[in-house]
């Protein structure tokens, strides 16, 4: 029999391909002799007389070499995306260009830059295919002048730190940029454009996803001011993005556009692929495992070590109780939280999930906890998450490692590192938030 240990590395296996960005684009785009399909709709390609293709994200090299098998590369007059470093492919006729993330770079910028040229040089009878995936918004700074590369980063920063969930951040993004929150789109116009986008922000909301840089942006320069008052970073943000944020509260900056532009007249957006697809397939390889599968929600966010303990809280029932689920069992959670720094050491928000659910399960030889990021990465590190349980505690101890001190110090790597608990799955190029599983026996 394979350990529980084993069975959950085999089901994050099973949700990571049914994430696969390849087989997502393919679900919704085809081609019919002379027509593209692009779900209910059907774009003869005669009508264009250049296509491009431009993207975004962690998943975007894998999108476009979707678009490319089903559209043959020589229909397509170009094309740029802009993944992360490491995450690019070889592609035939869209160039890759690989930038920072999750604070932006100067390589962003660049790629940034040329999405932005190509957009432009769109015509009325072009169709421009857009690629977005998570990560996207990071990947390609645009900062309006004044404000400069590394104000920019400065505020992700700030905002990474003081624990903003990625729609709050996305909201400053697109209010300091020249791209997201729709104004690729506005750049594109009047080019046919169709958006197809691999969601990892919870609820699949398509403004949120990459910043929305081709659909219509609710958020508003007020929703931008009012998350810096909640966090305190009214005086610490950059002069110059404090006062375009300012500015555009007083109306002196145009808004992002919003639903009704004339940007999206000839505009498709879809969602092709999420979170969901992904949990469901956990929950259909832990049942083929002999497990009884509960899906606690797709929706999860906040603090990542209340997170930890309300998951950890709902296992020790089922250990107890056999409610509300028997035993043997398998919890599996999606969506995105957040970790508050607090101290100086390295880890990610999918580390921290395991190394604080491990503390409250400590001595529980029934359980094995798993979290991890669909894209392979998590935080700035090179793990995608780290698996623990009953025992990891207690072999922490025998190696000098104090759980709870490295907790403190959001230093979760390398405690589970000096383990070798740590999962590394190298880029998965693909991005659909986190899994999060808890086997017991």
């Amino acid at each position: 029999m394979s350990s529980p240990r084993q069975d959950a590395l085999t089901i994050l296996r099973a949700a990571l391909k049914a994430a696969d960005p390849v087989l997502a684009v393919r679900r919704f785009l085809r081609r019919e002799g002379d027509s593209l399909i692009c779900g209910a709709k059907r774009y003869p390609l005669s009508r264009f007389e250049r296509v491009f293709v431009l993207g975004a994200g962690k998943a975007s090299a894998s999108m476009a070499s979707a678009v490319e098998s089903v559209l043959g590369a020589a229909r397509i007059t170009g094309g740029i995306v802009v993944a992360k470093y490491g995450h690019s492919l070889p592609l035939k006729r869209v160039n890759v260009v690989e930038s920072g993330h999750p604070v932006p770079d100067a390589a962003g910028v660049e790629g940034a830059r040329q999405l932005v040229a190509m957009a432009v040089e769109a015509g009325p009878r072009d169709l421009v295919i857009m690629l977005i995936s998570g990560g996207a918004s990071a990947l390609t700074p645009y900062p309006v002048p004044p404000i400069t590369l590394a104000e920019k980063q400065e505020t992700t920063k700030l905002l990474l730190a003081c624990g903003a969930n990625i729609q709050e951040i996305n909201t400053v993004r697109k209010h300091l940029s020249g791209l997201k929150g729709g104004h690729l789109a506005r750049r594109a116009a009047p080019a046919t454009l169709i958006t197809l986008m691999l969601s990892d922000v919870i609820g699949d909301p398509m403004d949120a996803i990459g910043s929305g840089p081709a659909v219509p942006d609710p958020s508003t320069f007020a929703g931008a001011a009012a998350i810096f008052e909640k966090y305190e970073l009214t005086g610490r943000v950059p002069p110059n993005v404090l006062e375009r944020i300012q500015q555009g509260v007083a109306g002196k900056v145009e808004e992002t556009p919003k639903p009704g532009d004339a940007a999206f007249r000839h505009a498709q957006n879809l969602i092709v692929g999420s979170n969901r697809l992904a949990i469901d397939a956990a929950a259909e390889k832990a049942r083929a495992l002999g497990y009884k599968p509960l899906i606690l929600s797709t929706f999860i966010e906040g603090e990542t070590r209340d997170v930890a303990r309300m998951h950890a809280a709902i296992a020790r029932e089922v250990c107890a109780a056999n409610r509300p689920v028997r035993a043997p069992a398998c919890l599996i959670s999606g969506g995105e939280t957040t970790v508050t720094l607090r101290g100086q050491g390295l880890g990610g928000r999918n580390q921290e999930f395991v190394l604080a659910a491990a503390i409250d399960l400590a001595g529980m030889d029934r359980v094995t906890v798993l979290s991890a990021g669909t894209d392979g990465t998590d935080g700035p590190t090179d793990a995608a998450g780290a698996l623990a349980d009953g025992s990891t505690i207690a072999r922490g101890e025998s190696k000098g490692l104090s759980a709870q001190a490295y907790l403190t110090q959001n230093d979760s790597y390398h405690f589970f590192d000096g383990l070798g608990d740590l999962i590394r799955t190298g880029p998965t190029r693909t991005n659909v938030n986190d899994v999060r599983l808890l086997l017991i026996r």
